[in-house]
């Protein structure tokens, strides 16, 4: 009975340590931000001495892979990757249009609604809500309707 109670000890001890360490670390790598205004630079290392890699526009989302004081390593839709200062990243609402060429913007939240709008690969969007599969979403010149999320990153 002893020797288990000592295992026991042990395994309370890998759990609390697993709950610490691995699971706030997912979360993060899960982040997802939007660029806050246009002619932003995303740079091949955590400064300003790294050479610039891209240049983006406001709102263009990014999953945040890594934080190195105040710069976050960063990929796009496309699997690119860079450096961001994170000052100049919100919290992120928008989405990209990810399907192979344009995609069909709906009424309503099924194949069968009218398409409100043909949207190309690359374009961003708000996202506003979502019901099941499918992500209302809303283009900067005001055309809102729903589309379906295996379409959409991220």
């Amino acid at each position: 009975m002893t020797i288990l109670k000592s295992n026991s000890r042990v395994y309370k001890i890998a759990i609390f340590l697993f709950a610490c360490f691995l699971i706030p670390s997912l979360s993060f790598a899960a982040q997802v931000v939007s660029v806050k205004k246009d002619n932003v630079n995303v740079r091949s290392g955590p400064g300003t001495e790294f050479p610039v890699a891209m240049e983006l526009f406001k709102g263009y989302p990014l999953k945040v892979l890594q934080k190195k004081g105040d710069w976050l390593k960063i990929s796009d839709f496309e699997n690119d990757s860079g450096w961001i200062y994170a000052p100049l990243v919100n919290p992120g609402s928008t989405v990209i249009v990810n399907g192979k060429k344009s995609i069909n913007m709906r009424s309503q939240p099924n194949t069968s609604a009218s398409i409100v709008a043909v949207v190309d690969r690359g374009v961003v969007l708000t996202k506003l809500s979502t019901k099941g599969k499918w992500v209302k979403v809303k283009h900067s010149q005001g055309t809102t309707g729903w589309i379906y999320s295996p379409l959409l990153w991220p």
